[in-house]
């Protein structure tokens, strides 16, 4: 029984490892909707379920196609002492300075984030429907991304050999345990003047929470005995070895409300990001598409895209720096 349990030691599924665990990323799109103005909200309500579910597809890409992890975080702090300072927020101007290679390798996501807005913002002057869903809902997972502390550091999965699975724990184990009792009702959603600069914004707000995260931890970690960190539970028909619920909760008291606060974040930030793409494009009338159902060379898509993540053997892990 010992060498079953111990076998399976890690803390949250493969998939969750890119960003907030699906639960997360699911909650945060669905309640992103009810931000939007009654001009927006029919149409989005009438393809929550979509929103919802999808939320989750970049993540899953991350694993089966080349190129797309890196669209999920961004190393700062590769980048000195005062990054902030020294990176251009443009996506040219940081190549001139730093080659694309460079940040390619420490991660693109406020960059793409831009692209993807801009996509968002042509769907709607087109009124395509399959593609304004596809892109608000891929759209509302970085931007979820964007909000998340770990997302933004080098040492995203801990400092030391001892931190390893901080990631997990914050990101998936926390939102599982406490995110019910969370309060999503963030106000309406309003226009951004730049959603470049919004992006880096929130870059940075993440940032400064990195280190708060790594002196809780340390911490706990420090004060508390070993049988009190770690449980076994069932997942599925699996034991997987994690943080206790012990250990968890002390962990969510000692950051003060900052899960809750970053997901509040993050789901006013992408209600206003998919705001200011329909303002953008001239504020086409949703109310005609409301009922309109996505196209079968949509869902074939979809499938397509489905069996592609479903045929993963091996999942493709960011490597963590030693």
């Amino acid at each position: 029984m010992l060498l079953a349990t111990t076998v399976c030691l890690v803390l949250l599924p493969h998939l969750e490892s890119f960003s907030f665990g699906f639960a997360a990323h699911r909650k945060i799109n669905r309640m992103a909707v009810f931000t939007l103005p009654p001009e927006m909200v029919g149409f989005f309500k009438h393809h929550i379920e979509y929103i919802t579910e999808r939320s989750i597809d970049p993540d899953r890409r991350a694993h089966a196609v080349v190129g797309e992890a890196q669209r999920h975080y961004i190393d700062i702090d590769h980048f000195g002492e005062n990054p902030f300072e020294i990176m251009p927020r443009r996506w040219e101007d940081a190549v001139e300075k730093f080659t694309e290679d460079t940040l390619q390798r420490y991660g693109i996501l406020p960059w793409h984030v831009d692209i993807v807005m801009n996509r968002l913002t042509r769907a709607f002057m087109d009124e395509d429907v399959d593609r304004i869903l596809y892109h608000a809902t891929h759209l509302g997972h970085y931007i979820s991304d964007l909000c998340t502390p770990l997302h933004t550091t080098y040492y995203y999965n801990g400092r030391t050999p001892e931190q390893r699975g901080i990631h997990a724990l914050w990101e998936s184990r926390l939102v599982e345990l406490y995110a019910d009792s969370y309060n999503f009702f963030v106000g309406r959603a309003e226009y951004i003047e730049s959603p470049l600069d919004r992006a880096w914004e929130l870059v940075e707000e993440s940032h400064l929470k990195v280190d708060t995260i790594y002196m809780v931890f340390d911490s706990l970690m420090t004060h508390m005995s070993s049988d009190l960190i770690y449980a076994h539970e069932m997942r599925g028909q699996s034991t997987l070895r994690t943080y206790s619920r012990t250990f968890s909760h002390a962990m969510h008291e000692a950051m003060n409300g900052m899960v809750e606060r970053q997901m509040r974040r993050a789901v006013k930030s992408v209600g206003d990001f998919w705001y200011t793409a329909w303002v953008n494009a001239g504020q086409p009338d949703l109310y005609k598409l409301e009922t309109r159902a996505i196209s079968a060379a949509h869902r074939r898509q979809l499938e397509r895209e489905d069996r592609q993540y479903n045929r993963i053997e091996t999942y493709q892990e960011r490597p963590t720096p030693q």
